[in-house]
């Protein structure tokens, strides 16, 4: 994330340096300081959402669980009931909803992922801004003795910009890259998609034989 950059990028600047040459070294501190406090706000923000994904994903999880669940049991009822057909159609049910369960399981593990990495990353972060913090007044005891180099300050400012500019058309042409690639992908795969659909309802058909045979044999018919 570009918050995650731009604090690193200011820990890593040689702020000694830059305030030896900054117009009003004292300002320029304490905008720092207010800049890594916003920053900070904002990874936190990130979080939060990021959490409240996990919590959404976690609910859908765990309701199509309840719902596989539910259509076992009723058709583990129809069985007893005699009526297989109506079984089965429990069962065909219950296949779908397993079918979506990995996809679910395998979204809110990656959301999960995320969210960790995010907590370690807002730990660091707010650890880096009370380092800063505890530095404040150091540098501006030293930026009061430094001698302003307008000049050189602002060069070094629009290096960095040029250089930012170039790491976000890296970017753009990766972005794109991916996407021509996707519908490519999209293409061919297109073309086999009758195909594929006659083999999954084979594979479902399957699964629900398979699901009814091992009802039948729990309860023992």
């Amino acid at each position: 994330m570009a918050i995650f950059s731009r604090i690193s990028d200011i820990l890593k600047a040689n702020i000694n340096d830059m305030l030896d040459k900054a117009e009003d070294p004292v300002k320029m501190v304490k905008q720092i300081i207010i800049e890594m406090e916003e920053q900070v706000d904002d990874a936190t923000q990130a979080l939060g959402q990021a959490m409240g994904s996990q919590k959404i994903a976690a609910k859908e999880l765990a309701d199509a669980k309840a719902k596989s669940a539910d259509w076992h049991d009723k058709a583990k009822l129809a069985l007893k009931a005699g009526d297989e057909e109506l079984a089965r159609k429990a069962l065909d049910a219950q296949v779908d909803i397993d079918g979506q369960i990995a996809g679910l399981q395998e979204s809110y593990d990656a959301i999960t992922a995320q969210v960790n990495k995010l907590r370690e990353q807002v730990a660091e972060l707010r650890m880096k801004l009370d380092e800063a913090r505890s530095r404040q007044n150091v540098l501006i005891a030293r930026a009061k003795m430094a001698d302003a180099q307008a000049a050189v300050s602002k060069s070094v400012a629009s290096a960095n910009a040029d250089s930012a500019f170039a790491k976000l058309d890296k970017m753009e042409r990766k972005i794109v890259e991916k996407e021509a690639t996707n519908e490519a992908y999209a293409e061919v795969n297109g073309a086999d998609a009758s195909v594929q659909k006659r083999f999954d309802d084979l594979q479902h058909a399957g699964a629900v034989d398979d699901e009814l045979a091992k009802l039948k044999a729990e309860l023992g018919m």
